[in-house]
């Protein structure tokens, strides 16, 4: 458990803050606090601790052997966003990374998961990817999801407690409930960078994120490894708002890039170069246009609810999440068994900038 001094000290410091959602009421550790990790959240007599960081390595040939002591798990790394699924008083709720219950996960949720699951076994927390094009939160999908969203389990966790199930028990669980799950690709050695190079140089082609490895221990060692395609199409993607992002964003993706390339004796690759320009300038022309033509830079998302009442809450909820983002409601309308929610959401400081320096503004650099 955590102390009342400990918590004392958040609240103090703002690290922990209360939320609501409908009867659940709760505390939510917003930042890391001392070895609590950003996210935790607090019940009544509950911790769900929030999903720890994992460290990222940049070249294969030199990180297996410098991470891993033994054999390790090869999982496939789902480009969307992470939550935590449990039961608490016979409801089920979906927490986002930072510790939210988020109304559209919750609202899904049953149309991807079995809750059996928390039936048999009431203290479990599925860490679940949820990705797809018709998503709230990322502009990006996996290609192999055409439409709506998917659920995808990577780790369980307990109540109360900051370690996972071990990855066997994982499994079994997983096939006694038939629960989706992100691929796996088996057991690696450290002795097989070659292997795991030529599953990644697979998975750059089919345009997925990359994978996470865990070592097959009592440590439970974790690294992830990210594709070369992923790191473009992040730049990419993201290059209409460049703004509304901190600039090591945009250097560790590079670094990555480039550190992939010089690993794998590509740094001639004039065709590669030309797309990272690509990824660059592309996004930031679209931004221009938009500001010029519409007065605004944005984007515009669709989601599917089961809930009407669901759907407000979640518009409710994403309005406050950023200072940043304006978020407006563009139609919220019935389509077979879903009410469709459409919404854009305005980058408040790209559209601030352009529109004042395509006016004729001047900035002093």
């Amino acid at each position: 458990m955590i102390s009342q001094e400990v918590l004392k000290e958040a609240l103090k410091k703002n690290k922990l803050k209360s939320e609501v959602y409908g009867d659940l009421e709760y505390l939510r550790f917003t930042d890391d606090f001392k070895d609590i990790p950003r996210g935790t959240v607090l019940l009544k007599d509950t911790i769900l601790w929030g999903y720890p960081h994992i460290g990222r390595i940049f070249q294969l040939s030199t990180g297996i052997r410098e991470q891993f002591e033994g054999p390790f798990w090869v999982e496939e790394k789902v480009d969307g966003y992470n939550v935590r699924v449990f039961m608490h008083n016979g409801e089920v709720y979906a927490l986002t990374r930072g510790g939210y219950v988020c109304a559209f996960t919750t609202d899904r949720v049953k149309d991807f998961v079995n809750l059996e699951v928390f039936e048999k076994y009431p203290d479990l927390v599925l860490c679940m990817e949820v990705a797809g094009p018709e998503n709230p939160y990322v502009e990006e999908s996996p290609p192999y999801i055409k439409e709506d969203i998917a659920f995808f389990l990577f780790d369980i966790m307990q109540k109360n407690q900051k370690s996972f199930l071990p990855y066997r028990e994982k499994l079994r669980i997983i096939e006694e409930f038939n629960l989706p799950s992100v691929e796996r690709y088996g057991l690696y050695t450290p002795e097989q960078v070659e292997d795991l190079k030529n599953l990644l140089k697979r998975l750059n082609e089919e345009k997925r994120e990359g994978v996470v490895l865990k070592e097959d221990s009592e440590r439970d060692k974790r690294v992830k490894y990210i594709t070369s395609y992923a790191n473009l199409n992040d730049i990419r993607i993201t290059s209409l708002n460049m703004l509304g992002l901190p600039a090591d964003y945009y250097t560790n993706r590079l670094l990555r890039l480039v550190l992939f390339l010089e690993e794998e004796g590509l740094k001639g690759d004039e065709e590669l170069q030309k797309e990272l320009g690509k990824a660059f300038l592309d996004g930031l022309f679209e931004a221009c246009r938009m500001a010029r033509e519409e007065g605004k830079v944005y984007r515009v998302f669709r989601c599917r609810f089961r809930s009407r009442e669901k759907a407000l809450v979640f518009l409710e909820q994403i309005k406050h999440a950023s200072t940043h983002i304006q978020v407006n409601m563009l139609s919220l309308e019935k389509e077979g068994d879903f009410w469709v929610l459409e919404f854009e959401k305005v980058f408040l400081n790209m559209t601030g900038l352009l529109g004042y320096l395509l006016k004729g503004g001047s900035l002093i650099d």
